[in-house]
């Protein structure tokens, strides 16, 4: 367990964040990331920090928040704590996520309550958001495997059999396994480049996507940039914002995407579970969706604002990827998007747009890309997805036959 802690933070801090001397670092974390968290803080400094801040949350506080505060209480979100933030991205920091997954911590909770909470704590983060979705800041998510985690992916296993089984599968999915994992991931970014490059050369006008229940053509959204693996700050540093990432994505119009769509692996929301859902759009808009489990916290989040109810990102992944070949799901979208190809629903990355940090919302917004609050990703390839690329002219090339890159 210390050479597998070792190991995942040195790539956190070296490949995630990229840190450099003279940089500072924030860690945010839950008390059971702790583990990681210290190895990171150690790596950090040998790195050359000149400072890390560590920002500890509490999953049971964060229930029982929601269990007893007021309405007033829940609707309150401290400014300085925006006001700190951004002061800390300004003094050169960059901010490391280390996810404790507990899938359906809030499963008891009223969605309209958690709803209303994201949305208040979304509205007021904004002005920090905004430095993480330039490149201004660099920043990683990295998961740490928890009991709860591991007890929602594998519920037939004793807890500490499952909690190894599910140790050995992120370490898979992320490479840890690699006798040096930095530079594998360092290959594997190449990889992807590769991808990201022919599509960016190619500049298709459009995607149409086949597979049962899905029958969608997203028109991609006036100058959208394809990426891929490491992104470029300001400083021109590449940093992994996923840890484990295997997709190339880009931007659709938020106004141009039209047919049928369903989610092949369920979707974590705010502690609870979506699972057997889909929707249908027109002009952009879902105009109609359904859902086995968790319809009252889609409808939820469809209306969280104007942008929500369409699509940011279009990201195609393999069904052959370290995550999908592990055969399990993993409760967690860190994750499960990385084993499929997948859409978001909500707000565009401005550097999924060609020069897109230059360019004002409005802007943006004429060119095609959404803008919203939220940023939730759902997972709809699978092994029968096929995806055709068209050109301005109308030709044709298929990208995807049976859920897999065709070159």
């Amino acid at each position: 367990m210390e050479n597998r802690l070792e190991k995942y933070a040195k790539l956190a801090v070296e490949v995630g964040i990229n840190l450099k001397s003279g940089e500072g670092l924030a860690i945010t974390t839950d008390y059971r990331g702790v583990p990681l968290a210290r190895e990171a803080v150690k790596h950090a400094y040998r790195l050359g920090a000149k400072d890390v801040q560590i920002f500890y949350s509490d999953s049971m506080m964060t229930l029982s928040k929601y269990e007893n505060a007021s309405e007033e209480a829940l609707a309150f979100f401290p400014k300085w704590q925006v006001d700190a933030i951004c002061a800390m991205y300004e003094d050169d920091y960059h901010h490391l996520y280390i996810l404790t997954p507990d899938p359906e911590l809030l499963k008891d909770v009223p969605s309209d309550k958690v709803a209303a909470v994201q949305k208040k704590a979304a509205e007021a983060m904004s002005p920090a958001v905004r430095y993480r979705i330039t490149g201004q800041t660099k920043w990683s998510i990295v998961a740490m495997p928890t009991q709860t985690w591991a007890d929602s992916v594998f519920p037939d296993l004793p807890a500490e059999e499952a909690l190894e089984k599910l140790w050995e599968k992120v370490a898979y999915a992320v490479r840890l396994d690699c006798e040096d994992p930095v530079e594998a991931w360092r290959a594997h970014d190449r990889a992807l480049k590769k991808y990201r490059d022919y599509l960016n050369d190619a500049s298709f006008e459009k995607l149409k996507l086949t597979a049962p229940g899905t029958a969608l053509e997203i028109t991609l959204a006036e100058g959208h940039n394809w990426m891929g693996g490491s992104k470029e700050s300001f400083k021109g540093d590449a940093y992994v914002a996923n840890i484990p990432t295997e997709e190339v994505f880009t931007t659709p119009h938020r106004m141009k995407v039209n047919g049928t769509v369903k989610a092949t692996k369920p979707l974590s929301v705010n502690g609870k579970l979506i699972d057997h859902f889909g929707f249908e759009f027109k002009d952009g808009c879902v105009t109609d969706f359904y859902a086995g489990k968790g319809a009252d916290v889609l409808k939820k989040l469809l209306e969280n604002d104007e942008g929500a109810c369409r699509l940011g990102e279009v990201a195609l992944v393999p069904n052959h990827s370290p995550i999908s070949d592990t055969d399990i799901l993993f409760n967690n979208t860190l994750f499960d998007e990385n084993a499929s190809v997948h859409l978001a629903l909500g707000r565009a990355y401005t550097y999924a747009m060609r020069d897109g940090n230059q360019m004002t919302p409005e802007t943006l917004e004429e060119k095609g890309a959404n803008n919203s609050l939220i940023h939730v990703d759902f997972m709809i390839g699978g092994p029968e997805m096929t995806i055709v690329a068209y050109s301005k002219d109308g030709s044709t090339v298929t990208l995807f036959d049976k859920g897999n890159w065709t070159f």
